[in-house]
């Protein structure tokens, strides 16, 4: 038993980690023992099982628990078994049909969809079955002058000015030279048509 302070805390501290670490160490090593058997059978589980140990084996190396080289050998060996792994092979016994008495022909019963679509139908046949009782409105005839008045109140409110155009300028082109490195822009002079 140690009797300096420093090595007795050290005691503890070794304890805690070594509880933790076998977690993780033995969730490992489960992990690939379920999968090391399911592979060996052949089952169709074994995909579940052998992504189950691959992860176990990251935690624990991720956690020190195990070296990171231990945890990639053992997921090697145990991808390499899985691809070498056949699969059982199933068999399935044909279903056995049996022979349907013909009955007479019976009335469906609407679907329900149906009977809300009957409802929505229902009011326009009414309508298209009673008589016209008033006479179609005329259109209103309507001149260009009111109908220009209308646009130009729609279009621009009380006080404001209508928008002015903006005129397109014209830019500098741009040339490069045959290496790419210098750009050159050029203005053309005013002419004295323009």
């Amino acid at each position: 038993m140690a009797n300096i302070k420093s090595q007795i805390k050290r005691n503890r501290q070794n304890d805690k980690k070594r509880l933790r670490n076998r977690v993780y160490r033995g969730e490992a090593r489960i992990s690939v023992k379920n999968a090391r058997t399911t592979i060996e059978e052949g089952a169709p589980e074994s995909k579940a099982a052998l992504l189950q140990a691959i992860s176990a084996l990251d935690k624990a190396a991720e956690q020190g628990v195990i070296h990171r080289n231990n945890a990639a050998r053992r997921k090697s060996r145990l991808v390499k078994a899985f691809a070498k792994m056949v699969p059982v092979q199933v068999v399935v016994e044909p279903a056995v049909v049996e022979p349907v008495l013909e009955a007479e022909p019976t009335k469906k019963k609407a679907a329900p969809r149906r009977a809300f679509a009957r409802k929505v139908a229902e009011p326009k046949t009414e309508a298209a079955v009673e008589p016209k009782a008033e006479p179609k409105a005329k259109p209103k005839k309507t001149t260009k002058t009111s109908s220009l008045k209308k646009t130009a109140a729609k279009s621009s409110p009380k006080g404001k000015k209508p928008a002015v155009k903006k005129t397109k300028t014209k830019k500098p082109e741009t040339t490069s030279s045959p290496k790419g490195k210098k750009t050159i822009t050029t203005r053309k002079k005013p002419t004295a048509k323009e």
